[in-house]
């Protein structure tokens, strides 16, 4: 092969991979203000892709039989014909209300479909042009490269383009990446306009081994495991260990740089993690059943972790398994098939058939599986054992990790931290004497699982406690000391009620009295006199329906069926105690805030998180515009900027700069006997004379000034929450 040639490939394949990456972002974030930032919408989003990529694969598959020729003939044409739906815009696709699960996908597709399409069989296409010289060698090698640049372009997303450049600007940059593309793409197929030869390619597919429906089968499982982990440990970290932002970009960054080490047979790392694997699944794996946040950003290390040394091993077996370069695009086709099927049951099939992240588990287990069963060191052989006495040395070790994993539960429940980190060391230990049984060590694997918090998840799960929906896993919880009822989203709570008659309409947590929205609420009738209309942006359990005072007309704002239901049911009562006649519309609020009559509120509370994550759609300009839209001239605006992770003080002062208005933040402390949460509320608004009557109305409340913004306002054209991180509590958060 012309070595000349070579830098070309390599060029195309990484600028290709890179678009492919660059655009998942982009489009997610062009989607946000329809969307919101629930975990689902990026599996959803990750299962589209993977859709689309598995079409593309099948396109290259096909078009592979055709001479060289005729296949650039053919492909050239149609990246031309893909330019037509650029630059990306968001496409208009009517939202049914309950059908988010499609669709979400739906909108996907037709926003980026033909470009993604067309892109995504860039890489077998490439490595198969790459291989018609019979000079060229193994082309496989060029895979590994292409996702070192589906790697940056996934990495160059949140840390430079999406702080530095605006969305319209990042489409046209994409645009132009991808004329690029073609160019380059024209360029290889003029160095292969005489190599190519039907006739050699007949024979190659005649002298290729045949690939029976096992090795296919085999294929799949190996792709479809890591992928539906990766996408399983994102849902997991947010919902149940730490809802941190932009934490998604970790397991699929990690999940992409495993196939660099997996398919180069030199890579030394590759060859060690592969090695240690089953030890890591058993050390990280231990805490896949845990559904209560604690110690936070060090499981979710580990997590991430399991999931790397994991993921390399599976794709190191599949590379392991690869057919000649004649039935490289059956490989990927395959192998992109499993990795939509891992996408369709974590994104689609889970939040419908489970009450928790269930696919979290049972991944992990089927990667146990799936582990290459190589004893690190072998005892057995060295002791001699016969094949039953090996039995009942595995029945042995089985049966004492299940008694100390029965220690261990009690441990944990204890919180003798020091005796369940010793006894989960044991049982790793007995884990790692059980490898070459595929049986022993899923069975310890299991009940390492179980007794570090597993079975109190499986309890939850019994009584029937918890309930997922396509916005996240809901769990109420109850507590005898004082009788209280807890709502918690992920690991955020979203509410709590007091069970004694003479408690029940006291409201709690976020929304005490002394609370910023409690003392604009209770206000109100000085405010605006006694028919003041409120609206609240986020139900939750309903508790801010409790301020409401005679007159007064109360109307919310949910986007998830299920957290009404928790009033509908009477699981909380506060809606029906103290406003059983508010209005409750359904749908996301900015959408049906625009649609509605203009200035229709004199307070209007904005208070729309998912689990702790940022709703960066629901505080941009746009939005801000669209709640003082809804707002009377002199109406009051509040809004809920608690956050563990993120500051967003800046973002507001950035609003109420660039819009002359009065903002101001209440900073309330916790207090555990009331149970009243710490929150941060920030009091927004254009006329001086309702902030002067709210602070007169309890002048022993302080409200202080937010700061100097740190940036521009957001816009949907512009944001980002990387400037705004406090990466003090991130990192000190373990």
């Amino acid at each position: 092969m012309n070595r000349s040639a070579r830098p070309l490939f390599v060029a195309t394949i990484l600028l290709g991979s890179f678009l492919l990456f660059l655009v998942q972002p982009l489009v997610a974030r062009l989607a946000l203000p329809q969307l919101g930032g629930a975990p689902n919408v990026w599996n959803s989003a990750m299962l589209v892709y993977q859709a689309l990529l598995l079409g593309g694969y099948a396109y290259a598959h096909l078009i592979s039989r055709l001479p060289i020729r005729r296949q650039a003939m053919i492909h050239l044409a149609l990246m031309a014909v893909a330019l037509l739906f650029l630059p990306i815009a968001l496409a208009e696709v009517p939202q049914p209300a309950g059908w988010e699960v499609f669709w979400v996908p739906l909108l996907l597709v037709a926003t980026i479909g033909p470009p993604f399409f067309i892109v995504a069989a860039q890489a077998p296409l490439i490595q198969r042009w790459y291989a018609a010289d019979p000079d060229a060698g193994d082309p496989y090698w060029l895979y590994g490269a292409s996702n070192i640049g589906s790697l940056a372009g996934l990495m160059s997303y949140p840390l430079l383009l999406e702080p530095n450049i605006p969305l319209k600007s990042q489409s046209l940059l994409w645009t132009v990446g991808f004329g690029l593309l073609i160019a380059c793409m024209a360029l290889i197929a003029w160095t292969r306009w005489r190599t190519a030869d039907p006739v050699v390619a007949e024979s190659e597919e005649a002298e290729a081994e045949p690939i029976g429906w096992r090795r296919i089968l085999l294929w799949l499982a190996l792709a479809a495991v890591p992928s539906g982990l990766m996408l399983s440990t994102t849902t997991h970290l947010t919902t149940d260990i730490v809802a941190m932002p932009l934490l998604w970009v970790v397991p699929l960054g990690l999940y992409l740089l495993s196939f660099v080490f997996a398919f180069n047979p030199r890579s030394a790392l590759g060859f060690a993690l592969a090695r240690t694997a089953p030890t890591i699944l058993l050390l990280a794996g231990a805490m896949a059943m845990v559904s209560r946040g604690t110690d936070g950003v060090s499981l979710a290390l580990a997590a991430v972790l399991m999931l790397f040394v994991v993921a390399t091993a599976l794709h190191r077996r599949l590379y392991a398994t690869r057919p000649s370069p004649a039935q490289l695009t059956l490989f990927y086709l395959v192998m992109s098939a499993g990795g939509a099927l891992g996408g369709l049951f974590a994104a689609i099939v889970a939040p419908m058939a489970f009450d928790w992240v269930w696919e979290h588990p049972l991944l992990v287990l089927a990667a146990g599986a799936l582990l290459p069963q190589t004893p690190l060191f072998a005892w057995m052989d060295r002791l001699g054992l016969s094949p039953r006495e090996r039995l009942l040395a595995r029945v042995v070790l089985v049966a004492i990790a299940l008694a100390l994993g029965l220690w261990m539960y009690v441990a944990v429940g204890a919180q003798r931290d020091m005796t369940v980190h010793l006894l989960l060391l044991a049982i790793v230990l007995l884990g790692v004497l059980a490898l070459g049984s595929r049986w022993a060590f899923l069975a310890i694997l299991l009940i390492l699982m179980l007794g570090r918090g597993g079975l109190d998840t499986v309890r939850d799960s019994a009584e029937g406690i918890r309930e997922r929906s396509y916005y996240g896993v809901y769990t109420v919880r109850q507590y005898p000391d004082p009788p209280t009822r807890v709502l918690l989203h992920g690991t955020t709570i979203h509410g709590r009620q007091f069970m004694e008659p003479e408690r029940r309409t006291a409201p709690t947590s976020y929304y005490g009295p002394t609370s910023g929205v409690g003392l604009a609420l209770s206000a109100a009738k000085d405010i605006y006199g006694p028919g003041a209309d409120i609206g609240v942006v986020g139900l939750g359990t309903g508790t801010l329906a409790c301020y409401r005072q005679p007159g007064q007309d109360y109307t919310f704002y949910e986007i998830d069926p299920v957290v009404r239901s928790y009033s509908d049911r009477g699981i909380f009562t506060f809606l029906q105690d103290c406003a059983p006649d508010a209005q409750i519309h359904m749908g996301d609020a900015r959408i049906a805030l625009a649609e509605e009559p203009a200035r229709q509120y004199d307070i209007l509370a904005v208070d729309a998180f998912s689990s702790d994550a940022i709703p960066l759609h629901l505080l941009t300009r746009e939005a801000l515009h669209t709640y003082g839209r809804a707002l009377k001239p002199d109406g009051l605006l509040l809004v809920h900027i608690s956050n563990r992770y993120v500051d967003l003080r800046p973002v507001i002062a950035a609003h109420a700069l660039e819009n002359g208005w009065i903002a101001l933040m209440r900073d309330d402390p916790s207090d555990g006997d009331t149970g009243i949460s710490a929150s941060f509320w920030v009091a927004i608004s254009s006329d001086a004379v309702p902030m002067a009557k709210l602070l007169q109305s309890n002048p022993q409340a302080d409200w202080i000034e937010l700061g100097d913004p740190r940036g521009p306002a957001w816009t949907d054209d512009f944001a980002s929450i990387l400037p705004y991180l406090d990466w003090d509590t991130i990192l000190g958060d373990r």
